[in-house]
Parts: C-alpha cells; sequence; structure tokens
C-alpha cells in the first residue's frame, strides 16, 4: 500500500507538483510497476510530462543503474527508423560506409523510452513486436540475429484503438505494450494545481533572473482554472515566462492575462470536433433538408390543383368538406392562406383556407360563375435548377437592359460565366 508520505517523497524527487486525484492515481501506479519487469504504456495529451513518469519507473526498478534512452519515434524519418533502433551494418543502404549500433543494442540491460509510439511505420512495428516476445532483433542490413535485455516503457498521445481500426497500428504489439496501462490527465482535468504550477514556474524564473516573482489576482486566477491548456504544462511554462519578461506589472490582473492567452480557446467549456464522419454527416442532413423542402413545394402544388379542380368542377362541396375529405394533404402543408368570411346560412364570421393564382385569391367556398374568368396556374412548379437559373438570368438581363455586366454583378457571378450561361440556354 502507497502511503501519502511515499507519493510526496516520490513527488520532491522528481519534481512533480499538485495534488489532484487523477495524478495521484497516475504515480501510484507508476511506483507500483517499476520493480517489475512488465512493459508499460503511458498515455496522455502532448505536453503532460509522459517522459517524466517514465524516468520514475527507470529509477525505482532494479534497471536504474543502466541507461536510460529515450527516442521520439514521430520525429525520425520511416527510412532510418529502423537504423536508429536495430542499427545497420555497413553497406545496408546509401550512406552506410560503416557498421552502427542500434538503441536496443545500446541500451542493453537498461529502459528505452518510446515516446510517439503511435507514429512508428507498420514494419518497425513487426520489429518490435519481436524484441518484446523473444528479446531479439536483426540489424539492418544483417541476417545474424541478436539478443537484447531491455524494458520498453512506450508512450503515446494517439488513441491507439482507433489506430488499430484503421489499420495504422498492429492490435498484438498494442496488448504486448498495454499490460500496464498509465493515464496522465491533462493540465485542464488537475483542478487547482494550475495555479500551484503558475506559481512553482513563476518562482523558478524570478529566482534564475533575479526579478519580482510574477502574481495573479483572484479574477486572473479564476480565468486560468477555466482555460482549456491544450499545450499544457508546456503551454503553461512557457505563458508564465512570456509574462515575466514582457507583463508590465508583477501583479497580473484578468486584463492583462487575457492579453497572452490565444483567442480561439480561452475557456474550459466543451467544444465539438470535426472529423471526416462529423463532415459526412453535416452533408447527408443539409441532402435531407432539401429533399424536405422540395417534397413540402411539391405537396402545395399538388394542393393548388386540387382545390382549382374541385372549384372549376362545379361541386357544392364547401371548404370544410374539402378539408374534410383530404386531410392528409392539409395536414403536411403548414401555412397554408386563409381569408375571414361571411357564413350567410349562420350570419357569422369564419375562417376558410384559400389558394392565390397570379395575385388573386379564392375562397373554397366560390361558385364556378366567380372563378371563371381568373386565369389558374394549373401546370405543376418545376424544380429544376436549370430552369430557375435561365429564368434569373432573363431577369437580371431586363432589369439592366441587356448590360451583362451589371446582370453577371446583381447575379453574384463572373461576367465569363454569365456569357457561358447565356450561350448554354440560348438567351443571345
Amino acid at each position: 500500500m502507497i502511503t501519502n508520505l511515499d507519493l510526496q517523497n516520490i513527488k520532491q524527487r522528481f519534481g512533480i507538483i499538485g495534488n489532484a486525484p487523477l495524478l495521484n492515481h497516475a504515480l501510484e501506479r507508476a511506483i507500483m510497476v517499476a520493480p517489475t519487469e512488465i512493459n508499460v504504456l503511458i498515455t496522455g495529451e502532448s505536453g503532460v510530462g509522459k517522459e517524466s513518469f517514465s524516468k520514475i519507473i527507470h529509477q525505482l526498478s532494479p534497471r536504474k543503474h543502466n541507461i536510460f534512452t529515450a527516442v521520439n519515434c514521430g520525429a525520425i524519418p520511416e527510412g532510418t527508423i529502423d537504423s536508429e533502433l536495430f542499427g545497420h551494418e555497413k553497406g545496408a543502404f546509401t550512406g552506410a560506409i560503416e557498421s552502427r549500433k542500434g538503441f536496443f543494442e545500446v541500451t542493453n540491460g537498461g529502459t528505452i523510452f518510446l515516446d510517439e509510439i503511435g507514429e512508428m511505420p507498420l514494419s518497425t512495428q513487426a520489429r518490435l513486436l519481436r524484441v518484446l516476445e523473444y528479446g531479439e532483433f536483426i540489424k539492418v542490413g544483417s541476417s545474424k540475429v541478436q539478443k537484447t535485455d531491455v524494458r520498453v516503457v512506450a508512450a503515446t498521445n494517439v488513441n491507439l484503438e482507433e489506430a488499430i481500426r484503421k489499420g495504422k497500428f498492429r492490435e498484438d504489439l498494442y496488448y504486448r505494450l498495454s499490460t500496464v496501462p498509465i493515464y496522465v490527465p491533462a493540465l485542464r482535468e488537475r483542478g487547482n494545481d494550475v495555479l500551484l504550477l503558475f506559481r512553482k514556474f513563476a518562482t523558478d524564473f524570478a529566482e534564475k533572473y533575479r526579478r519580482e516573482p510574477i502574481e495573479l489576482n483572484e479574477e486572473a486566477k479564476n480565468i486560468l482554472l477555466n482555460y482549456r491548456f491544450p499545450g499544457n504544462i508546456r503551454q503553461l511554462k512557457n505563458l508564465v515566462y512570456d509574462l515575466s519578461v514582457t507583463a508590465e506589472s508583477s501583479i497580473i490582473t484578468a486584463e492583462i492575462l487575457q492579453k497572452y492567452l490565444p483567442k480561439d480557446s480561452r475557456t474550459n467549456l466543451p467544444i465539438v470536433v470535426e472529423n471526416e464522419n462529423t463532415q459526412q454527416q453535416a452533408f447527408s442532413d443539409r441532402e435531407l433538408l432539401y429533399k424536405v423542402l422540395f417534397d413540402m413545394r411539391k405537396d402545395v402544388t399538388e394542393l393548388k390543383k386540387l382545390v382549382l379542380q374541385l372549384l372549376t368542377s362545379g361541386t357544392s362541396a364547401t371548404g370544410a368538406e374539402i378539408i374534410k375529405n383530404h386531410q392528409d394533404l392539409f395536414k403536411e402543408v403548414q401555412g397554408f392562406p386563409s381569408i375571414v368570411t361571411n357564413d350567410k346560412s349562420t350570419n357569422s364570421q369564419v375562417v376558410l383556407p384559400v389558394i392565390q393564382s397570379e395575385g388573386n385569391v379564392i375562397p373554397f367556398h366560390a361558385s364556378a360563375e366567380q372563378i371563371e374568368d381568373i386565369p389558374h396556374e394549373t401546370e405543376e412548379e418545376t424544380l429544376s435548377l436549370e430552369k430557375k437559373e435561365k429564368e434569373l438570368i432573363i431577369k437580371a438581363l431586363k432589369q439592366h437592359n441587356g448590360k451583362r455586366k451589371y446582370a453577371a454583378e446583381d447575379l453574384g457571378i463572373s461576367e465569363r460565366t454569365l456569357y457561358r450561361k447565356i450561350k448554354k440556354y440560348g438567351l443571345e
């Protein structure tokens, strides 16, 4: 059982600042796994201090007197990473003028920290898997199998399970590495630790450069606590140093702090992160919306045709009877126009739906004689985009007396595009 005293001693020894529960949990796991030979996978965002945890594991292990090697897999080109990790023989490739030992050979008996393991190429992952399973490797350009005794501590800020689904990371290697996973929390998950770290960095800077340490007022503290810190501890340290050098006052107010925080992410509120799936979903939603709008327009057109047919056929049905007989159509069409008229049989006012035809209002109860001379638009409206585009071009040309330059500006297209459209629709 790890006591609070043990934790405090480890924190002081390795310079760990903070008392957040997630941080303490990660430290406890690191302390417990350190004396074993088990491989460890450390996960967490960039800048949270994953390498510090790898050093804790090495220093508390039986290998502490041997070599500790940290390798950033994401910083090594794909063409040379095999050579860097496993070494190469003379003449193995262009530029290999002599044999070279790789990190796994040099670190024999010690601990190797593979940072950004998620960026490792698949071919190198296969080589690493053999080292983990059998403790052996082959240099680039050689056929001789060599033995090595290395403990591997890996780290990543990538979701390896997602990388496995995309075929970018080997599933067998993932389970070989993640025997004991350790999650290092982001700075925004550590609560008041951010204030402790701010004070620590400010004091360190002041002592090094013999300056008065900067301090936060209460409002500035609240802003800092609610800031997301996408760059985590690294970003906070840079912020403190920037304020220490350039701030006009040693008391940092909310107004001063706001000037140093990026404008695009000042709060700790949740954000929506777009990926390929959300973009496709947005596109599908847009298509669905267009379809709904077109269907509604079609329903309105069919409803107008139905009403006109009923009115011109001389039927004695009232507006209420028509609505009753065709409720399915009337329920689907929202905001159908209506008028207030007098009902002679009851000597009262009633509201009846109407249709509009070329500016004329026609109530449902109108007789055939009343609507005989009124022009009716019975042809179904087209949903053709080309026809609508043609109509807009004709309208714009008429409005500007045939001057294509001004018509193009009004339509929001280039004059050259307008010329092409005029030729396409035969409007010359």
